[in-house]
């Protein structure tokens, strides 16, 4: 038998990827001292040396000699993210508002734009105008010498990873938009778009520095206008068989439930949603972000029927939280959006239906948390979606942004 031969790895290929490497330590850790980067990829001084000089000189990290403290021979430099290097336009969608923020390496949020939706969700084409306004907007917030990489998008509904299609977005009443085909005809510059789902984005923004680090059995359970989970087992993203799984909102608890606007009845996201928690209320307002913070402050200062409506849906959130438990056995449940708001004001509440609707075993081990990155969990997973090829490229990613004309 004649054993086929494996390519001999090429001292580019291998440059290119020690490269990335190293990026990616800092990116996930910040600042770094050579002597940690060097006992952290196994790799020579000298080798480690020469890579940081090649990153300083495509314009990623700068290095500094640190101050302060008394130490005994000489220092190890320390090498960071630049203030003037890339950044990701991320952008976070919901039905009330489009957000848009310039994210640089580190997850360090540079500069934001946000805009307000009309009284109706936004069509794809308002969506796209309006991220081709922020694409202005942020590079004039942004420092100078500062360089834009891409466009990262997070929609709540369900993305086609093959062609950026919208395949489902139902708060946004969207059905098979091409959004992806739309923004790279409306944003400047020829910049690569890339899109993701709300709670998928969410949950590794909260793996990689929030509150999922550490972990590799999470679930990140958006509550918005809608509901979504994004899902991390056995250390990978779970997405299933076509994209979709995580599409906990729509799952039916009660046939005799509330209608839901999908048309089914008791589904979970008439009892966590939102627009539930208005109703129960007895608010007859729109879902804004401000509605429900108003909701949640008359909550706290005692209003009554504020209260008994969080403390109802908290009750379903612990029912929902010992479904997902049960089927995926995760360490950590992450509330994200108003949920965290939720857990925040009737802790009680929902660890006591964890507790009779869960497995024992369950139960018993998951920790519930809030995000560690706030509000702002799908928006920097938006944005690792565009880091994710300079971190797997720095040199061609550089080469390739260099050709794009500024606006």
């Amino acid at each position: 038998m004649v054993l086929a031969r494996e390519a001999a790895a090429r001292p580019d290929a291998i440059r290119r990827h020690n490269l990335g490497l190293l990026l990616g330590e800092i990116h996930r850790d910040g600042e770094l001292t050579r002597a940690e980067l060097t006992q952290r990829l196994a790799l020579s001084r000298s080798t480690v040396g020469a890579l940081v000089a090649d990153l300083t000189a495509l314009g990623l990290v700068v290095e500094r000699v640190p101050t302060g403290g008394v130490r005994a021979g000489r220092p190890s430099h320390v090498v960071g993210p630049r203030d003037d290097g890339p950044y990701a336009i991320a952008v976070d969608v919901d039905v009330t508002r489009v957000a848009s923020a310039a994210v640089g390496l580190g997850g360090r949020v540079l500069a934001r734009h946000g805009s307000l939706a009309a009284g109706q969700p936004p069509t794809p084409r308002q969506v796209a105008e309006q991220i081709a306004q922020a694409v202005h907007a942020l590079d004039d917030l942004v420092c100078p010498g500062s360089w834009p990489v891409g466009i990262g998008v997070s929609v709540p509904g369900t993305v086609s990873s093959r062609n950026d299609v919208v395949e489902f977005a139902p708060n946004l009443n969207w059905h098979g938009e091409p959004l992806g085909a739309i923004l790279a005809d409306t944003v400047p510059n020829g910049l690569p778009v890339r899109l993701g789902n709300d709670a998928d984005l969410a949950v590794t923004a909260e793996r990689l520095r929030g509150a999922g680090r550490g972990s590799d059995d999470i679930v990140f359970l958006m509550g918005r206008v809608g509901v979504g989970a994004g899902i991390v087992a056995n250390g990978r993203p779970l997405s299933g068989h076509h994209g979709h799984a995580g599409e906990v909102g729509h799952n039916v608890v009660d046939p005799s439930g509330p209608r839901c606007h999908c048309g089914k009845r008791g589904c979970v996201e008439t009892y966590i949603g939102e627009k539930a928690l208005l109703k129960l209320a007895n608010r007859r307002r729109p879902p804004t972000s401000e509605n429900v913070a108003a909701l949640f402050a008359d909550a706290h200062r005692g209003d009554p029927q504020a209260a008994v409506a969080v403390r109802a849906v908290a009750k379903a959130l612990g029912h929902t939280i010992a479904s997902l438990v049960n089927v995926l056995n995760s360490e950590r449940v992450i509330l994200g959006g108003s949920l965290a708001s939720v857990f925040d004001f009737a802790t009680a509440e929902v660890s006591s239906a964890v507790s009779e609707y869960a497995m024992t075993e369950g139960h018993a081990a998951v920790q519930l948390r809030t995000p560690g990155l706030g509000s702002d969990s799908p928006l920097l997973g938006a944005a690792e979606l565009v880091f994710a090829d300079l971190l797997a490229d720095p040199l061609a990613t550089r080469a390739s942004a260099e050709s794009l004309i500024r606006p």
